[in-house]
């Protein structure tokens, strides 16, 4: 194994930086009130977020984690649903202890930073936004604006792109199994965070350099790595 400098840190968003489950149980409950089905308890609508809303959408309308509603029933769905969350992102989640103080000394350290989250742009610049997470990003990807999503390794590409960055001096920060696969194809470095919407995934079997409990943890992390964190051996 050799050290590679690091340079630059992607964040995933829901259940890394936000907990965001109250507010996507309020919208999927919302939805399906309004098509006149049966509401779900905050903690089933959790067990169904790391995929995408839309997946969400479709699980909530199926009960199935792969199940595929009706074509017009789920557009119906997503109309309503996106109508809702869009106007309602931030009203109950909340930041994950830490966050803006690590965030804050992270960037002192002098780390580029950027969020790559599966949420699409409508949804994810106003939960920034309101939050106070917005300044801290040099990149914002969000999950609509490329062809593919994580666990594909394409938005941690471009986003080591943007910031003019190499992947061999990139980690990921994520809470789940597509974050850590997406790392893992992009060659990157990753560090999985325990408190999220991982399911029971075992993180560091799917490639985590290292675990936290916290999102303190993770500079701490770094910093006992003397800036390094282990990559694949180059050439």
């Amino acid at each position: 194994m050799n050290k590679i400098p690091l340079a630059a840190l992607l964040f995933d968003l829901d259940g890394t930086l936000v907990d965001t489950a109250p507010d996507l149980a309020d919208a999927a409950n919302h939805m399906l009130r309004s098509l006149g089905r049966a509401t779900f308890d905050e903690a089933t609508v959790a067990s169904w977020i790391g995929d995408g809303v839309p997946r969400l959408i479709k699980r909530a309308l199926t009960g199935l984690r792969m199940g595929e509603p009706d074509p017009e029933l789920f557009a119906q769905a997503q109309a309503i649903y996106g109508h809702y969350y869009e106007a309602h992102v931030a009203d109950r989640g909340r930041l994950y202890p830490g966050v803006l103080a690590t965030l804050e000394a992270l960037r002192s350290d002098g780390f580029r930073l950027a969020c790559v989250t599966n949420k699409a742009a409508r949804f994810t610049k106003p939960l920034l936004a309101t939050l106070g997470l917005a300044p801290f990003f040099d990149v914002v990807l969000s999950g609509d604006e490329l062809p593919r999503v994580k666990p594909d390794p394409l938005p941690l590409l471009v986003a080591a792109e943007r910031l003019q960055v190499a992947c061999a001096g990139t980690a990921l920060i994520g809470d789940s199994g597509n974050d850590m696969r997406a790392a893992q194809a992009a060659q990157m470095s990753a560090i999985g965070v325990t408190y999220g919407y991982n399911h029971g995934v075992d993180l560091k079997g799917l490639g985590a350099y290292a675990l936290s409990e916290t999102f303190g943890g993770v500079r701490d992390l770094v910093r006992l790595a003397d800036g390094f964190l282990l990559s694949k051996a180059l050439p």
